[in-house]
């Protein structure tokens, strides 16, 4: 028996319902779907009416956003319903008292990030700007939520529709923006380094000597762990390796050190990796594309997935960037300041250029949790930002989405505060496999 294809009775096909229906039929419900425009040609297929003529089907009331084009800014008034945040909310005659279409749209296309705004002190988009952290859903995967409501709906309307079950899974990604301590500086940084070690007491000599000289393991090179357990636990896992020029921001090696690229071929051996673009490569594509073809030098493969430093995102210039220098998929959607869900969804999806009002190529893989928010933005101790990442991850299980946490090998170092730090790491990955 052929699938079931739900007819959305529309005014008009516009990019940006292509887009989101996509999302929430498509990606998320798993069903076959089509917009229709002529009232006469929905047949005796389950009909969503996207419109305000009245005609059989499941009514949901638009506002106009998705016929809009350019970007102004919008009323926004959060109430609650089904114990949901909810806001574009309709007329009382709607099966669905919002509309849920636009509502997602401005939430995963990012569109308050297009309106003025106060960013931090590195240019990004501040979490606390959000709706979603002003109106307290910031951990919370809402579109997923409403979506799962909807669907519930639906059923009642259209008995004979069947969605998809979407299962849980997770990703565990590595940012190596100080893979070494010690190996692979150029000369005239080791013997600063040196220098800095002797008066500022930062670290210590005779330790940098036997490091350089082969004698002793680099401090930060803690791979052999960070792999160990992420094999024990069966975790899928992604690697970002930094390959541009040392700066204020930049501490990575050069990316012709024999060390750094050793490194490099280790781990590609074993997982995917990507390009970590370095602190300035945020705002200038000949940067990202140098520093790309580095990696493709190193790896002698194409590189196709990217994550900026500091997270250092501008929409949608960034994005704009990596299509550009051939980047495919980005990691880098996520608050730097904030645990939680960015596009309020719990799962990839595509960029939509609301300059350009199209879908792009470019896939977004958001992430919810990162160690530095945790440890320095948020200052929290391992005890207590386990509890975070157990909740986002309890989050993201509920709408059948995909965890992803960003960790750095300078959190899990053999020390003291590092071993805090591992059982943090070690209690994710077997969470996160249960």
């Amino acid at each position: 028996m052929p699938d079931q294809i739900v007819k959305i009775y529309a005014r008009e096909a516009s990019p940006r319902l292509l887009y989101i229906a996509g999302i929430i039929l498509g990606d998320l419900l798993g069903i076959s779907w089509e917009i229709e425009t002529d009232r006469r040609k929905t047949g005796k297929s389950p009909v969503i009416n996207y419109s305000d003529d009245e005609i059989a089907g499941f009514k949901v009331k638009p506002c106009n956003l998705l016929y809009e084009k350019g970007i102004s800014n919008q009323q926004i008034d959060v109430t609650v319903w089904n114990n949901m945040p909810v806001f574009f909310q309709t007329a009382e005659n709607a099966d669905l008292p919002f509309d849920i279409f636009s509502a997602s749209f401005f939430l995963v296309s990012r569109y308050e990030e297009y309106l003025s705004h106060e960013p931090d002190e590195h240019g990004r988009f501040r979490a606390s700007s959000s709706i979603a952290s002003k109106n307290g859903f910031l951990g919370l995967p809402l579109v997923d939520l409403w979506v799962k409501e909807f669907a519930s709906m639906l059923i009642r309307k259209f008995p004979e529709l069947v969605f998809r079950r979407n299962e849980f899974s997770a990703l565990t990604t590595i940012d190596s923006d100080q893979p070494f301590a010690y190996l692979g500086k150029r000369l005239l940084y080791s013997f600063g380094g040196m220098l800095r070690d002797v008066t500022r007491k930062e670290g210590s000599v005779a330790q940098r000597l036997k490091v350089v000289n082969g004698a002793m393991k680099d401090p930060f090179d803690v791979y052999d762990y960070i792999c160990g357990a992420i094999d024990k636990n069966h975790s899928d896992a992604r690697f970002f390796f930094p390959t541009g020029d040392h700066s204020k921001y930049d501490k990575n090696p050069s990316w012709k050190s024999e060390e750094y690229r050793d490194l490099i071929g280790k781990i590609m051996g074993k997982y995917r990796i990507g390009i970590h673009p370095s602190y300035y490569a945020g705002g200038k594509l000949s940067l990202l594309r140098s520093e790309s073809a580095r990696l493709k030098n190193t790896t002698g493969t194409e590189i196709s997935a990217g994550r900026y430093h500091f997270i250092r995102l501008m929409i949608p210039e960034g994005y704009n960037n990596m299509i550009e220098a051939g980047i495919s998929e980005d990691y880098s959607m996520g608050y730097p300041d904030e645990p939680g869900f960015r596009t309020s969804l719990a799962r990839p999806c595509f960029f939509y250029n609301l300059m350009e009002e199209r879908q792009t190529t470019l896939r977004l893989i958001p992430f919810q949790v990162m160690d530095g928010t945790l440890m320095k933005y948020k200052n929290l101790s391992p005890h207590d930002a386990g509890k975070v990442i157990i909740s986002l991850i309890d989050e993201t299980r509920r709408a059948g989405g995909l965890f992803v946490s960003i960790w750095h090998n300078t959190t899990l170092l053999d020390t003291s505060e590092g071993m805090e730090w591992r059982e943090i790491f070690e209690q994710m990955l077997k969470e996160q496999q249960s």
